[in-house]
């Protein structure tokens, strides 16, 4: 006899884990890959992180911390965002995640029972939609459009017919890279604050921008901000984020949090308070994005990508392939099989409208970016 399997799994893969390892079974094959799929940076965590790990190893016992985090962390959040924001964020409405994964897990929690409806812009970060579903909510997708870099609008709030009990959004976005400017996020949160809808914002790409900084919600009543270590701070595998949370889900998140996770990981922490002591080194990163990105913009079109979305941030370039292919799944693989190029398809960002679109992540070395061009180039010709 059977045995049971939990509905709650049966949710769609994050295609880009899958993309990865298609690579990097090819690249152990003894395949040349170039690492477009997968958004992290290629850099290792900043020199004064990792000196501040080996002292940890060496005068800590890197054992259990708070539920919410170290408090030494906490407090250094909360200056980091006097600091860029001029926002006055207590230390006690921060908690620290163990990465952003666990803080949407923790937000959808702390926020939603079962049955309520959440929004997200489509194209998004799948995990959005996927966690949703796995906690029984439902997403309400909203169908957004290149005129607004694919970025949801109050107009576009409006028509979604039902009751809503949360909004998710993103800026910098995923895969796009869209801003919100500081108006339309202000304005987003009051029609959320007339609404009775609990705003959620990933602001987990703040720090990689191309023009004006990215605005923060973490000063706007009611709204739940997620950040993470893993981008602009070149931590992914430290597996370390926060959120700002408003009073009333503080010690909710705090009793999930004892639970599920205990806490997140203390080496990480203990080593997180010195990455905002390493701006100068991030911002040669984001330089080195900022070229890539030209490099891009400028040598894709010459290898037939000639429909892109331009991005303020993060580090991708959304690229309608319609006049390529109508499976971008399929083409996403004859391009990895062909050229070794690994992109990721739009179906993991947008099931309905992605099999015409596709996504580059420029965060790798500016060579590589080089590299792939030339070998995009050559293959359409």
């Amino acid at each position: 006899m059977a045995l049971k399997t939990s509905r709650r799994a049966a949710i769609d893969p994050f295609i880009v884990m899958e993309v990865m390892r298609a690579a990097n079974e090819r690249a152990a094959e003894g395949g040349d890959i170039l690492h477009m799929e997968v958004g992290q940076p290629s850099t290792p965590a900043p020199r004064k992180v990792l000196e501040a790990a080996k002292q940890a190893l060496d005068s800590h016992l890197i054992g259990y911390t708070d539920a919410l985090g170290l408090p030494a962390l906490r407090q250094r959040i909360a200056q980091h965002y006097r600091d860029f924001y001029g926002a006055d964020v207590p230390a006690s409405r921060i908690a620290v995640t163990t990465g952003s994964s666990g803080g949407f897990l923790l937000s959808f929690l702390a926020a939603f029972d079962p049955g309520d409806r959440v929004a997200l812009a489509m194209p998004g970060y799948p995990c959005y939609r996927h966690i949703l579903t796995a906690l029984g909510l439902e997403p309400v997708l909203i169908e957004t459009h290149a005129a607004t870099k694919f970025q949801p609008t109050i107009a576009d709030l409006d028509r979604i017919e039902g009751r809503l009990d949360g909004l998710i959004i993103a800026s910098p976005s995923n895969p796009v890279g869209a801003v919100l400017p500081a108006a339309e996020l202000t304005a987003i949160a009051e029609w959320c604050a007339t609404k009775g809808v609990r705003l959620v914002s990933d602001e987990i790409y703040h720090g990689i921008t191309f023009g004006a900084p990215a605005s923060t919600a973490a000063r706007l009543e009611g709204a739940i901000v997620i950040n993470s270590f893993s981008k602009y701070f070149s931590m992914t595998g430290w597996r370390l984020g926060w959120m700002v949370l408003p009073e009333d889900l503080v010690k909710p998140v705090e009793r999930l949090a004892q639970n599920f996770f205990i806490s997140a990981p203390a080496l990480s922490q203990l080593a997180g308070i010195a990455a905002f002591d390493a701006h100068d080194e991030l911002q040669g990163n984001v330089a080195r994005y900022g070229k890539n990105r030209e490099i891009l913009l400028n040598d894709l079109p010459a290898a037939g990508f000639d429909n892109l979305i331009t991005t303020d941030g993060a580090f991708y370039i959304y690229a309608n392939v319609a006049r390529l292919t109508n499976d971008s799944l399929d083409f996403c693989r004859r391009m990895l099989s062909e050229t070794g190029v690994a992109a990721t398809p739009g179906i993991d960002f947008d099931p309905a409208r992605g099999r015409h679109f596709m996504r580059f992540c420029f965060s790798g070395a500016t060579a590589d970016m080089v590299e792939a061009a030339r070998r995009l180039k050559e293959w359409r010709k």
